[in-house]
């Protein structure tokens, strides 16, 4: 029998916009839409009020008409007998009906479609809502999550404040299900069909979609996990509805047959257990990624390898960087988070006016964050980037060249060889997967049009707190640093002797509840010179 007749129609395909907006990688942009959705709310009320005053107008031109015409048809001759009715009823017929057309006719929609209008050119495409999808789903597998926390809002660290709190309906875990299942990701559509149908038999309802179509999704999307048995039952539940529906009859066929063919294998195999269990055994499809399952580990803060060894010696102090004027007096806090690689953090060394500031600044030029091609050297986006980032320049701002000269009296770096300050705004499920900072040894050209050599140090600057999730993870070393508004942490990429430390390989948590801003300043070799002094290669 043919595999086909087992392949889903669908009437609705997404359709994608030439230009991607990429909304959802920026809770900072986001915004925007919420004052946009607000102005436009506001836009449709208005029309509505026009509606109800040209109704109201329209309901008393019948009452009146409804009492004279009653009174009048009662003898009708007698009524026309007096000429100021018979010259009235010229009138009306002849002038007030046509009056009355013309504002029946009349449109009071033409302001809030001229309004709608407008601001649609703002608004999120197909490509935003499929991203903001697969973010959920994202935050889903990182945080171990399941479908019913999510449906109803309850997330770890989130406000219990009730207007913070959304709940999804049954169209709204379909949909999810149907943006896995267009991406070919079986597993994820098999959660959130399920969720989808839990919430149907638990009663909500749903103008859009039903449990058959459900049902018609789930037991395809099991099959192609392997578990015939499930998508067996899936379909003779949903002949149970529709006795009629043409697939569901085909794979019913389908599956028996192929159930009843491996069961003469696995009897012919003595019962190979290990095989059915193979089979049978459903999970997410494994990452490119070797060190994924570190990564997410580390996000949820297990794994985290803090050794009472370890701890005693991590400090804290007061730091004024050899006696530098500007912390003589006035010295910073110190706090030690890692020591190999050694990482610190920095208490305090931004004003929220300042970050507020550089944030104003960065928000109209937020763009999608990309990454350099190892290979072409272009600079493009990446499924495992998911952010926006502006740079801002000493030049444009008096508190950016302010940020650029304390990091260099903190650090004691010239960062008049570093790059421009880029400032990161993390939204919905915002991460950078593990990656190194500086470039490796295959790709010697990553910085030569920088002409300033490779980096040699990394300063994060975090600009805002986050309510769950948002860590930086040092995944080779099973390190975790909470960010912390107003806070930065700092650390060597490189060796004295310029050697790359590949246990600074780092990631950014995907953010589960709140928005997360960072600026950070990659501090490259040039310049560095009797700053920090070449040096034999150290060893771990």
């Amino acid at each position: 029998m043919a595999l086909c007749c087992l392949m889903l129609i669908h009437c609705l395909l997404f359709t994608s916009s030439s230009a991607k907006n990429d909304f959802f990688t920026s809770i900072g942009q986001m915004t925007d839409l919420l004052f946009t959705e607000k102005n436009l709310v506001v836009s449709l009320k208005d029309y509505i009020r026009a509606e109800e005053a040209k109704l109201e107008q329209v309901k008393k031109w019948a009452n009146r008409l409804d009492v004279l015409s009653a009174a009048a048809t009662q003898d009708p001759e007698g009524f026309l007998g007096h000429p100021v009715n018979a010259f009235k009823l010229m009138k009306r017929l002849n002038t007030e009906w046509g009056e009355l057309e013309s504002l029946v006719l009349t449109d009071m929609s033409d302001v809030f479609i001229s309004n709608l209008t407008i601001q649609r050119q703002y608004f999120p495409n197909d490509d935003d809502q499929n991203g903001a999808a697969k973010a959920l789903m994202r935050l889903q597998d990182t945080y171990q999550l399941d479908t019913s926390s999510i449906s109803t809002g309850q997330l770890p660290g989130s406000s219990s404040v009730a207007s913070h709190r959304s709940a999804l309906t049954v169209d709204d875990c379909f949909d999810l299900g149907k943006v896995a299942y267009l991406d070919a990701d079986y597993y994820h559509t098999e959660l959130w069909m399920v969720q989808a149908l839990t919430q149907l038999d638990q009663g909500e309802t749903s103008s859009s979609v039903d449990a058959i179509t459900i049902l018609d999704y789930l037991s395809y999307s099991v099959y192609q996990q392997g578990n015939l048995e499930t998508a067996l039952q899936f379909t003779k539940r949903l002949l149970e509805l529709d006795p009629t529906h043409q697939r569901a009859n085909g794979n019913l066929k389908y599956f028996e047959y192929q159930l009843d063919k491996r069961k003469k294998v696995e009897e012919r195999e003595d019962g190979d257990t290990e095989g059915k269990h193979r089979r049978e055994t459903r999970a997410q499809a494994d990452d490119y990624l070797p060190e994924r399952r570190t990564y997410e580990q580390l996000c949820r803060g297990e794994g985290i390898k803090m050794t009472p060894r370890r701890q005693s010696r991590l400090f804290c102090r007061y730091h004024n960087n050899n006696r530098h004027p500007r912390y003589v007096i006035g010295p910073l806090k110190e706090e030690d988070e890692w020591d190999r690689p050694r990482i610190v953090r920095y208490h305090d060394v931004v004003s929220d006016k300042d970050m507020e500031k550089v944030k104003e600044l960065a928000k109209p030029r937020l763009r999608r964050a990309t990454i350099s091609n190892p290979v072409t050297g272009v600079l493009e986006t990446a499924h495992y980037r998911i952010s926006k980032s502006a740079w801002l320049g000493a030049f444009e701002h008096p508190v950016v060249d302010k940020i650029n000269q304390m990091i260099e009296d903190v650090t004691g770096l010239d960062v008049t060889t570093a790059e421009d300050l880029q400032v990161a705004n993390y939204g919905v499920g915002g991460q950078y997967e593990p990656h190194f900072d500086f470039a490796r040894k295959d790709e010697p050209d990553a910085f030569e049009e920088l002409g300033t050599g490779n980096r040699i140090a990394t300063w994060l600057l975090y600009m805002s707190d986050v309510q769950a999730g948002g860590a930086t993870v040092f995944t080779d070393v099973g390190a975790a640093v909470l960010p912390k508004k107003g806070t930065a942490v700092f650390w060597y990429n490189l060796y004295p002797s310029g050697e790359g430390d590949y246990s600074t390989r780092h990631a950014a948590c995907p953010v589960l509840v709140g928005n997360k801003w960072v600026s950070n300043k990659w501090i490259h070799e040039r310049g560095q010179e009797f700053r920090r002094r070449c040096g034999v290669q150290e060893m771990d």
